[in-house]
């Protein structure tokens, strides 16, 4: 009895071993796996400009995607500044656009402009994709949190490999869904405005087809009214 309860406590202590090196794998390897892709969905005011800002390093990629999703014309004024001011794109009277920038260290501006409508609002979706931004962390410090390699027989690299390459396969996914939704939603509401036209225009047709045809009733029944006095 006493030797299968000693069994059964070294069972429990290599299995904890075992949990909390895995454990500190996973967490090492989810420090890898941190999204750089991020979309917003907002509604710019006719008149209005709105612009925004995103932080940058040496060397990295920023791309830029925007759509008009809803609006008079379906279309916006776009425009993208370095951080030392120079603009870079722009963009006049367009539904969508697509921009990739070799960037430097700053912020970067890219601006949103409705002024030249003075009556419809936009609804208007943009996404960034950010590539190469190497945070300050040396590669290899993940390293130093793994122990009894000769235990579990594990190949790290391998296993960081191909979870880096999951990673980028679903981020495209994801960023093709998104693309894929946003553009079902500027058709979705182009659809509508065309169903509310239709409707409209459909009763206004409807309606002079009844003002008509009471005034040929009127005319053809005053033809054949005998409006002379008959005296007794």
């Amino acid at each position: 009895m006493a030797l299968t309860m000693k069994m059964v406590r070294l069972f429990l202590c290599v299995l904890s071993v075992f949990v909390s090196l895995v454990s500190e794998r996973l967490v090492v390897l989810a420090a890898f796996s941190q999204s750089l892709d991020s979309d917003f969905t907002f509604t710019l005011p006719a008149g209005r400009k709105e612009c925004f800002y995103q932080t940058m390093k040496n060397d990295a990629s920023l791309e830029i995607e925007y759509q008009v999703l809803d609006g008079a014309g379906l279309d916006v004024d776009f425009t993208v500044f370095s951080p030392s001011g120079q603009m870079l794109f722009s963009d006049y009277h367009k539904s969508d656009g697509v921009h990739t920038i070799d960037t430097e260290e700053g912020d970067y501006m890219f601006c949103f402009d409705n002024t030249f409508s003075s009556v419809s609002e936009k609804l208007i979706f943009f996404e960034l994709i950010l590539d190469n931004m190497d945070t300050d962390e040396d590669p290899d410090d993940w390293k130093e949190y793994v122990h009894g390699t000769d235990i579990l027989d594990m190949k790290l690299e391998d296993i960081m490999d191909t979870i880096n390459n999951v990673k980028a396969r679903l981020g495209k996914s994801s960023q093709i869904q998104t693309l894929l939704r946003a553009f079902e939603a500027r058709d979705r509401n182009i659809q509508e405005s065309n169903f509310e036209r239709v409707n409209f225009w459909s009763v206004v047709n409807l309606i002079a087809m009844v003002l008509v045809s009471g005034v040929q009733v009127y005319l053809v029944r005053s033809l054949f009214e005998d409006k002379r006095k008959i005296r007794t």
